[in-house]
């Protein structure tokens, strides 16, 4: 049984200090978990967290998929001689989409999301009912259990007070079995800590550096919980055409002594980032008051593909800088305090090498196809993604000026969230939400069409549950435009159709054949692509974008196999590239 008192925590009355380090299942392909979980145990840590996100494994209202992941990942994780930390929202930011709630629910209940309001509250209890049983069954005590502990929401005061809404998640969470300590995480500031807390549940903290005035400003809130910084972010994520993020490694070092010596438990965020795969990767949003001048971009921000988070061990899997000074770190501390620096088993496991490296080449597109999009859709308006049962993708909508309308400027309202504009079949514009255009004018019978993408939902703050595509209207000059033609474009899983020689075209899929002797990781890059999506084997990848700061998307060696690999490409710029190239090493910016 895990107790815990100021002092820190006791493990059937045993003092133990957590060492905990971040790995999302969902990140990372099941087959990579075992070398994975291996190497966060050869750092030192006897301990390994990860979020749930709903989204993913609800993706229809009571349509369940891929739930027994987790309880795959917490055998694994037992396997290598690791305790777990279970985040089950039903929130997790954690630069997922929507933050992990589910696109069709949010479009439903809006602001009422995360709050007490009974429809929500609702669709949250029959997602419980069907995921918590796997937990309830590996907690601690139990036969192969490693479950130490288990979260109620996540970072709640930064978004809300709804103090009824936490003792529900609270309540059900005992009600349905949990009976390991429950905890909330929050930032270090006094308005979070006050809304974010549950009495009689641990209160744990967020931040990445100062551990002294966090853990300082979490006693004052909490006198009787002990120290723990359930994410001490170490690295950090990247949006599209912002730089790349990175941090010293001997600073990050310092910050984890800091914390030890503090007396404090950790869990490092992350540890061991993953891939975005798909369309999965969030966005943020810099809400008002934006006091940015920089007219060229948008205070939308989405997230790249990569999820290297600059942690210890890199998207593949290999040892990065922060590695061995962390790894040094934490051997310091066990040896100085052995009762403390407890393990689930006595093993010393050696690091395992990762996957290997696939050499250099080059895989020539050669067969084309136009892209498949579902029959039209003919609505008043033009419909939002969620109202045409689109998670993600793209919608092409095609209305027409009225006759003898004479010329006017076209505005398009609440574009979510970058477009490809025609008029009377002639690419016209590049739009992009929040990013002022020169204008546009069309006059009376002009046809316009607009390929709307989606590009992530909004993981944090007030914007969190926002709908996608067009989401206002199609206006000419002040009047809107009706008998609006809609045509949905799924992306994964990726369209059956008919290739053929050929050259590229616009929103055309084109294809190359990979043939391999053996298989490796390897990292894909798209030279001269402006802006698109990449498969392997009909497996989604993710987007690619020049603006950068990726280059190169991972592709685990789980998705390749010997002899012919299909490669897959969706260019949403002017043409397609004539190539894709493998690289051996990843180019993040």
């Amino acid at each position: 049984m895990l107790t815990y008192d100021s002092t820190g925590f006791r493990l059937d009355g045993r003092p133990l200090r957590i060492l905990s380090g971040a790995m999302h299942y969902f990140r990372t392909r099941p087959e990579q978990w075992p070398q994975r979980l291996a190497a966060l145990r050869a750092m030192g840590l006897n301990t390994v967290e990860t979020y749930v996100p709903w989204n993913l494994h609800e993706p229809g209202p009571g349509r369940y998929e891929r739930l027994g992941e987790l309880g795959d990942f917490l055998d694994e994780a037992h396997r290598q001689g690791l305790w777990t930390i279970v985040r089950p929202g039903p929130y997790i930011c954690a630069e997922w989409d929507n933050g992990g709630l589910p696109g069709w629910l949010t479009a439903r209940v809006g602001r009422r999301a995360r709050t007490a309001d009974p429809e929500y509250l609702a669709a949250v209890d029959a997602f419980f009912d069907a995921l918590l049983p796997q937990v309830v069954e590996r907690q601690l005590g139990r036969p192969g259990g490693s479950v130490l502990m288990v979260q109620v929401e996540n970072e709640y005061g930064s978004f809300g007070g709804d103090a009824e809404y936490l003792a529900h998640l609270a309540r059900g969470l005992r009600e349905r079995g949990v009976t390991v300590p429950l905890f909330t995480s929050d930032g270090p500031e006094d308005h979070m800590l006050a809304a974010g807390t549950v009495p009689g549940v641990l209160a744990t903290v967020n931040f990445g550096s100062d551990p002294e005035e966090a853990f300082a400003l979490l006693r004052r809130h909490r006198p009787d919980d002990p120290p723990f910084c359930m994410e001490y972010w170490n690295g950090w994520f990247d949006h599209w055409g912002k730089p790349h993020h990175g941090r010293d490694a001997d600073d990050a070092a310092d910050t984890l002594r800091r914390i030890l010596a503090a007396g404090g438990s950790f869990n490092i965020y992350m540890a061991h980032g993953g891939t975005n795969f798909g369309t999965t990767a969030g966005a943020n949003h810099a809400d008002p008051p934006f006091n940015s001048t920089d007219w060229t971009h948008s205070p939308y921000q989405p997230v790249t593909t990569s999820y290297d988070y600059d942690a210890p061990l890199d998207e593949r899997g290999a040892p990065a800088a922060k590695y061995e000074p962390f790894r040094q770190v934490i051997a310091e501390f066990a040896a100085a305090h052995p009762e403390e620096a407890r393990y689930a088993d006595g093993r010393t496991p050696e690091l395992p090498e990762p996957a290997p490296v696939l050499p250099a080449a080059t895989v020539e597109l050669t067969a084309f196809a136009p892209f498949p999009f579902e029959p039209a859709v003919t609505s008043p308006v033009a419909p939002t993604f969620e109202e045409l049962g689109l998670e993600h993708g793209l919608v092409r909508y095609t209305v027409r000026v009225p006759d003898l309308s004479g010329e006017h400027p076209l505005a398009i309202e609440g574009l979510r969230d970058r477009a490809t504009l025609w008029l009377d079949g002639k690419r016209t514009a590049e739009l992009e939400r929040g990013v002022p255009h020169e204008p546009v004018t069309a006059s009376g019978g002009t046809e316009v069409r607009l390929l709307v993408e989606s590009l992530g939902r909004v993981n944090y703050g007030p914007q969190v549950g926002e709908t996608k595509g067009v989401t206002g209207g199609i206006r000419h000059e002040r009047q809107y435009l009706h008998g609006c033609r809609a045509e949905v474009g799924r992306l994964d899983p990726l369209p059956v159709t008919e290739y053929r020689p050929g050259g590229p075209g616009p929103e055309t899929l084109a294809r190359g054949e990979l043939r391999l002797a053996e298989t490796g990781d390897t990292f894909l890059a798209v030279p001269g692509g402006h802006h698109g999506y990449l498969w392997v084997n009909g497996f989604l990848l993710g987007r690619y974008d020049a603006r950068g700061p990726q280059i190169t998307l991972y592709c685990p060696q789980p998705l390749l196999r010997t002899g012919a690999n299909e490669i897959t490409l969706l260019e949403l710029g002017d043409a397609a590239p004539a190539a894709v190239e493998l690289r051996a090493g990843p180019d993040l910016g």
